[in-house]
């Protein structure tokens, strides 16, 4: 490949097919790291033209809507139905690889793991149809719990929402699994904005050692509780080193403890080049879900019993990891870790 000051250049020769797979991640990864701030923006600069009645308009209708996010959301199937989602999969591929049938008469809490750097491939099943998952979980509609600061933000919360994102929240949980039918899937990532800063090709570093918010939803609405390890997420992006302790961990977990975002130090490559970049690398991603963990309903379970719930998912985990993992292309020396 033609080199120029070290970057190594994509051929000018390369398919069209591929071509719209790169675009399709490459929209992607901009909208969700500047899109929200981006209208943000633009409502403000509005606010001082002609056009003010627009972003005053939209306050309104905010001030209506705000709760909508905790409240099942507001999605639109034609919008996750989108060709463009369908090239956002295949340019890795994203494999969605079922191992048990899920009854559509339960609701069910699936715990995804690793966060990776942008938890792609949980965005790639649970906010789009590029996976099929309608297709290999027939009657389970998936959700994609995050961070309530994503729907702060106007129209980007809306076009969020479109796709099945809700808030990441006990409120909006526990509304889906007691008020909102069965047949839910909630999506969580468990591990947090934290767990981004462990992101390293080969390291299986998950925060979940107390991890129990989820654990207790669970035992209070009779959700099952899914595991779910997604091989590859891990690859996608290379992130500067920073260990424990040194100047640049310091100042991420410091602001991730006031602004509730992780800001990791990345790159991937780009749209014409494989170098750098924010375009994660084509790596295939295998998400393999688990068998699901039967809970029983307890309106006001003890710290013993979610103790002990929190231990067989930790088991069921580690487990569903054990067994997959050398499919995926992981060596046999590596094993999951369970960190504060």
């Amino acid at each position: 490949m033609p080199r120029i000051l070290g970057i190594e250049l994509a051929p000018l020769h390369i398919p069209m097919e591929r071509r719209l797979q790169t675009l399709a991640v490459q929209q992607w990864t901009l909208s969700f790291l500047f899109l929200g701030f981006g209208c943000l923006i633009l409502m403000i600069y509005l606010l001082f033209t002609s056009l003010y009645w627009i972003p005053l308009c939209y306050l309104v209708y905010y001030l209506y809507d705000r709760k909508t996010s905790a409240r099942g959301g507001r999605r639109w199937q034609w919008i996750r139905e989108w060709p463009v989602w369908k090239y956002f999969q295949q340019y890795f591929p994203i494999t969605l690889i079922k191992t048990v049938e899920l009854d559509p008469k339960k609701n069910y809490i699936m715990g995804f793991h690793p966060h990776g750097i942008l938890s792609v491939s949980a965005f790639c099943h649970f906010a789009t149809e590029g996976s099929g998952w309608s297709k290999i979980f027939p009657g389970i509609t998936p959700y994609l719990l995050v961070l309530p600061g994503h729907f702060q933000f106007p129209v980007y919360r809306d076009y969020f929402m479109a796709g099945g994102a809700v808030e990441a929240s006990s409120e909006s949980m526990k509304f889906l699994l007691t008020k909102h039918g069965t047949g839910n899937a909630l999506g969580l990532v468990v591990g947090g904005a934290l767990e981004a800063l462990e992101a390293f090709p080969g390291k299986f570093n998950l925060k979940l050692a107390k991890k129990k918010g989820f654990i207790k939803v669970a035992l209070t609405t009779g959700a099952c509780l899914v595991p779910i390890f997604s091989f590859g997420e891990h690859e996608l992006f290379v992130q500067a080193e920073n260990p424990e302790g040194s100047r640049l961990r310091n100042i991420q977990n410091w602001l991730t403890k006031y602004t509730g975002f992780s800001p990791p130090v990345f790159h991937g490559r780009g749209m014409f080049n494989y170098t750098f970049g924010l375009v994660p690398y084509r790596i295939p991603v295998y998400t393999v879900v688990g068998a699901p963990i039967e809970v029983q309903k307890d309106d006001n379970p003890s710290q013993e019993k979610i103790d002990e719930l929190h231990k067989t998912y930790l088991k069921e985990l580690e487990n569903l990891f054990e067994t997959q993992r050398t499919k995926y292309g992981v060596a046999e020396d590596k094993h999951i870790h369970f960190i504060e």
